[in-house]
């Protein structure tokens, strides 16, 4: 059978008039900015208008370890949140902005998939509002400031030889990981090793992310260290008379996105930092909004529950002084055989061994969830049509062991319709009782934050710093920054620091080789194995693929 591709189907959806989808999300036309037909931003004075609503229910989409067999979290949030207007329910979904560079390079597209996709997918996955533009001249414009401050004779003492400032760049591109500028005599600029990060790597991004508000957003700004004195103290933004003009670039970009699902349903997709070196949450902005729009919000957290979920509930939540009313996990049985050992070209094939090799990964999901977060969850399901009874039998079985539910997710090829079952299940799990809690306090010393993170969450024996990590800690401990949460910059491919190995391994150690503050956003970045804050392109990348006719029309995205 001849499956459409996703753009296709974006492409054939006839689009509500964005005046028109604010409508049935209750937001009055003063609060919005249209950005062409088919998108527009909200003010944030809407939040201040609407504080004393009610919240809606909070249910956040995470997954099972990553796999070439795909898994589909974006797909079933939109899918749910079809499928959960479908039954009845004023549903909203907060998803995240797609990066150029996993669109250009191995992923084609973040916009969901088949039946369950936002749209404008086109623009969505492209440049969209402009908020990565803005972000990454916010990002670019302090690196230029500081640089220029050394170069006009750095009365604050700055060490070229100890700035963390990197300058940012929307694209994968290995290239510029590690460059040496200033070169060319005296009048170019101090000569001295520097980087790129990928703009999602930014900081800039995760304090867009995390700020409540313009005056948040400014003062989070300010506070990004961008290097050390020759003194070895901490110089900041604000030390540079910086935070102002990188707010009035932000202030645009801090007003979540509104858009719809081919279905019409309200959507906001809004900031976008990746889960594996940065907290990986859509805008706390865009989910507050959400709140006080639907009876039921559905976000995501960027890849698998011991990345994404992890900082979304450690960090975005403790921050923003949420609590969510249930999670759901997905997960697909072709994943879980990749996971038993089964090779991707085999996965077709009905494998009850295999299957039964790789449950363990998505059970320490759900125990996770279930018993050190004391949240309510279910298993979805993204059916494929290899999918055998006797495979899903055994996943539901499994499950139902840990007292988990299991609903069939076919929101791919139904959409909406097809998401009524899980709907159900979100719903009744959302009057569950809630024992929602950290997986540490931040009273807790840093080393024993990554402990608890290591033994709790990856399951891991524990947690190892290089002596170059230790004697960051002690900085940063030094500087007064040991109260803040940890993000785990970590692959995403498996519970441990290697990402080759799958499942849900036991007896190993993850070892922290870099810590770095980000002040601004507010917690203290851990880097293990051989993660990187700019990817690079994959042989073949999917820019090889996606091309535009005469008339202006895109293809290749998928």
């Amino acid at each position: 059978m001849a499956y459409k591709a996703d753009i296709e189907i974006a492409q054939e959806c006839v689009k509500k008039k964005i005046t028109e989808v604010a409508a049935v999300a209750g937001i009055d036309e003063k609060y919005i900015e249209q950005y062409g037909n088919y998108k527009a931003k909200i003010d944030y004075s809407f939040l201040k208008d609407n504080a004393d609503k009610k919240d809606g229910k909070l249910i956040l989409v995470t997954a099972i370890t990553p796999t070439p067999a795909g898994e589909g979290k974006t797909t079933t949030s939109v899918g749910l949140t079809d499928g959960l207007r479908a039954i009845g329910k004023n549903a909203i979904v907060a998803l995240r902005e797609p990066s150029l560079g996993p669109v250009f390079g191995i992923k084609g597209g973040a916009a969901g998939g088949g039946y369950a996709q936002v749209v404008p997918m086109e623009d969505i996955n492209l440049h969209f509002t402009g908020d990565f533009h803005a972000i990454g001249a916010a990002n670019n414009l302090l690196a230029a400031m500081l640089d220029n401050h050394i170069q006009q004779g750095n009365s604050l003492g700055i060490d070229p030889k100890q700035i963390t400032w990197k300058r940012a760049v929307d694209m994968n591109d290995r290239q510029l990981r590690n460059i040496v500028d200033g070169l060319g005599g005296k009048a170019q600029g101090v000569p001295r090793e520097d980087g790129f990060d990928i703009t999602v790597a930014s900081e800039v991004m995760a304090v867009l992310c995390l700020s409540s508000d313009i005056t948040d957003l400014k003062r989070r700004c300010g506070n990004i260290i961008v290097g050390y004195t020759y003194g070895g103290e901490p110089v900041t933004a604000r030390d540079l008379k910086a935070e102002g003009a990188m707010a009035a670039l932000l202030k645009d970009a801090l007003k979540p996105n509104l858009v719809q699902t081919l279905e019409g349903t309200p959507a906001f997709v809004h900031g976008g930092p990746f889960a594996n070196i940065a907290h990986g949450c859509n805008s706390i902005t865009a989910t507050r909004m959400a709140l006080k729009i639907g009876d039921y919000v559905v976000t995501e957290a960027g890849f698998a529950a011991d990345l994404g979920a992890e900082k979304f509930l450690d960090i975005k939540c403790r921050m923003a002084g949420l609590k969510p009313d249930a999670v759901v996990i997905v997960a697909t049985v072709r994943a879980l055989k990749y996971h038993g050992g089964v090779a991707k070209a085999d996965l077709n094939e009905e494998n009850l061994t295999a299957l039964e090799a790789g449950l363990p990964n998505l059970l320490q999901h759900v125990s996770n969830i279930k018993d050190v977060y004391g949240l309510p969850c279910v298993v979805a399901i993204n059916a494929f049509p290899t999918d055998t009874k006797a495979e899903l039998d055994m996943v539901e079985a499994k499950c139902k062991e840990l007292g988990v539910n299991v609903a069939l997710s076919e929101v791919w090829a139904k959409g909406g319709e097809g998401g009524k079952a899980l709907a159900e299940e979100v719903v009744r799990l959302c009057e569950e009782p809630n024992d929602f809690r950290f997986s540490y306090e931040l009273d807790m010393s840093i080393e024993e934050k990554m402990e608890a993170i290591c033994k709790k969450i990856y399951h891991a024996d524990g947690v190892q710093l290089t002596p170059g990590a230790r004697k960051q800690m002690a900085k940063l401990e030094e500087i007064g920054c040991s109260g803040m949460p940890i993000c785990m910059a970590k692959t995403q491919y498996s519970f441990t620091d290697d990402p080759k190995i799958l499942g849900a391994p036991k007896d190993f150690t993850v070892t922290v080789r870099n810590l770095k503050v980000s002040a601004g956003a507010g917690f203290i970045v851990a880097l293990t194995g051989d993660i990187m804050t700019m990817p690079g392109l994959p042989k073949s990348p999917a820019a090889e693929r996606i091309d535009v006719d005469e008339n202006g029309v895109i293809s290749g995205l998928f």
